[in-house]
């Protein structure tokens, strides 16, 4: 017999997308210090122009990272919230000391590709226990990101 956690989703359908959403918290929460360190030491002709980007891209991965842990406790698990474990279970790779423009961007963008990587996973997971919510958010997340993808691509060139 199927088991319903409190929003009416299959139980071990919902523990296994939190445990996705869990590699999602971890690469946001990555990203997030990746950025911010962008946004402290960038140097260079452009800084003007990126600190104030980075600080916006920052700010929105800061309200991206609660609402994945939010939705995980909504899913009736529990977000990690230990660096070591953002660290082990990162899509993101950490990016440290570096202070030219266009390599922070370029890194930003990775980051970017990574974690639509793994939101479509999540995505489809979400499908087959028909979870609309966390479906919704990776949708929403997806859409902006692709183009944000699309406009670092366009400044890189």
């Amino acid at each position: 017999m199927q088991q319903l956690n409190v929003i009416g989703l299959d139980q071990q359908g919902a523990e296994k997308l939190g445990k996705k959403l869990n590699k999602l918290l971890a690469s946001y929460q990555i990203f997030y210090m990746n950025v911010r360190g962008f946004h402290w030491n960038i140097r260079g002709e452009r800084f003007f122009e990126l600190h104030v980007k980075f600080e916006e891209t920052y700010n929105d991965l800061l309200l991206k990272i609660d609402e994945i842990a939010e939705r995980i406790l909504t899913l009736g698990q529990q977000p990690q919230h230990t660096y070591s474990n953002y660290l082990d279970n990162s899509s993101v790779e950490e990016a440290a000391n570096i202070h030219d423009g266009r390599e922070c961007v370029e890194s930003i963008l990775n980051s970017y590709q990574s974690v639509i990587r793994l939101q479509r996973e999540i995505l489809s997971a979400a499908a087959e226990i028909e979870d609309e919510g966390t479906a919704s958010l990776m949708g929403d997340y997806i859409t902006e990101q692709e183009k944000t993808a699309w406009m670092l691509t366009s400044y890189l060139k």
